[in-house]
């Protein structure tokens, strides 16, 4: 099998630095299957096209084979701890969840793969034969949790290949799936290409990216959605990004311990555009007090099966400084923060270490383009060393 790779512009160095080897090893990977079985190579990008009203525009065929680097440890999403419950109790029970963005060059996007335990709930006339019994369940967690070959346990940073016979359309993306059956027939498998392949560089992007400013009418969406993927939304979606600059709203949702629903957390840019952030299984520490970046992966939940032309969010994985909070001074005596920082205020010294106090610019700031600014005396400038201090 021949494999050929076109390197794109702007490409993560990363992704240049492997792509010799990941030729090679995809090769290695895919021949056999595709020698053997009807398989349909897909890419994430054909997978998950979205018609004008946000509804699916892949037209159906299996089985398929997508190839991404995981993105997510099998445990940091859902729940998958066995518990059978009938269908009349209307709970899923476990539940699994792995994302993987596109490797392939050429290809861009993620998919999300997705099994529970009792699907009787969602089978008419909700037979628990539908559903798997603990026993059942903990054996299918242990083959997807693990490379059939080596017994490999899989952990994000892999490059890996699922094969697909099923798949549903639900909240605005394409999810991998065993459409609700725990017949055979129905399963997919995760088959592993390279170990440790490394995660791919976070996108920088802020929230104006993916919202428009809050118009304060809760019958209209202000999220940025855009069918052909080249901007807003869809054009992250399934993939790992780095949010600039955000304050948390609401903390109720900053928990391990909440279920997938409860650990919702609400931030915004400081200029009126509001977005959604979902904590993982695992703590982040404290929820931040102050100006923030999130890495992690912008994916959607619109809560809606048909359409999806809103609902994105991030799945959080890593807190880290925001690359906007810093002070930024420009060649001329001007010195601007972000506007988000409202509750800062700037202060100066003449003598950094020494026993005199800081004290409060005299200077009053003035909102421009989204940052807080003071124009600095020209001599003051020459003379005085400037923080930002946070105030009640």
């Amino acid at each position: 099998m021949n494999v050929t790779l076109h390197l794109l512009r702007g490409q993560s160095a990363i992704f240049r630095r492997r792509a010799a080897s990941f030729q090679i090893l995809l090769a290695a990977a895919l021949a056999l299957p595709l020698l053997t079985l009807p398989l349909r190579a897909e890419t994430h990008w054909n997978l998950q096209a979205v018609t004008a009203n946000g509804a699916s525009a892949w037209t159906p065929s299996y089985p398929l084979t997508v190839v991404g680097v995981l993105l997510t440890d099998p445990d940091e999403m859902l729940d998958a701890t066995a518990n059978f419950q009938p269908a009349s109790a209307g709970t899923m029970g476990g539940e699994w969840q792995i994302v993987l963005q596109a490797a392939w060059p050429g290809d861009r996007g993620g998919t999300t793969c997705w099994i529970g335990q009792n699907y009787a709930l969602r089978r008419p006339p909700g037979d628990d034969s539908f559903s798997y019994s603990n026993e059942a369940w903990l054996a299918e967690i242990a083959r997807l949790n693990h490379a059939p070959a080596t017994g490999h346990s899989f952990r994000k940073g892999d490059l890996v290949s699922v094969t697909a016979n099923g798949s549903l359309f639900f909240g605005g993306k394409r999810n991998i799936n065993e459409m609700h059956h725990n017949e055979p027939e129905y399963d997919f498998t995760i088959s592993l290409v390279a170990t440790n392949y490394g995660l791919p560089d976070p996108e920088v992007l802020s929230l104006a990216s993916l919202m428009r400013t809050n118009d304060n009418n809760a019958a209209t969406s202000e999220d940025i959605f855009d069918a052909t993927r080249a901007t807003g939304g869809e054009h992250w979606q399934g993939a790992r990004v780095r949010l600039n600059g955000l304050t948390l709203l609401t903390t109720n949702g900053w928990s391990p311990a909440n279920l997938w629903g409860n650990r919702l957390c609400s931030v915004t840019d400081g200029e009126n555009r509001l977005f959604t952030l979902r904590h993982p299984r695992y703590s982040l520490g404290p929820a931040p007090t102050n100006a923030f970046d999130a890495v992690g992966i912008l994916t959607q939940e619109s809560g809606s099966g048909v359409q999806g032309t809103n609902g994105y969010e991030l799945f959080v994985q890593e807190i880290v400084p925001s690359q906007a909070s810093v002070i930024s001074i420009a060649t001329a005596p001007v010195i601007t923060w972000p506007g988000s920082l409202a509750n800062y205020q700037l202060q100066y010294t003449n003598t950094v270490g020494g026993p005199g106090p800081w004290q409060p610019a005299t200077n009053l700031p003035a909102l421009v383009n989204g940052r807080w600014t003071v124009i600095v005396d020209p001599a003051d400038a020459q003379t005085r060393f400037f923080r930002l201090q946070r105030i009640q």
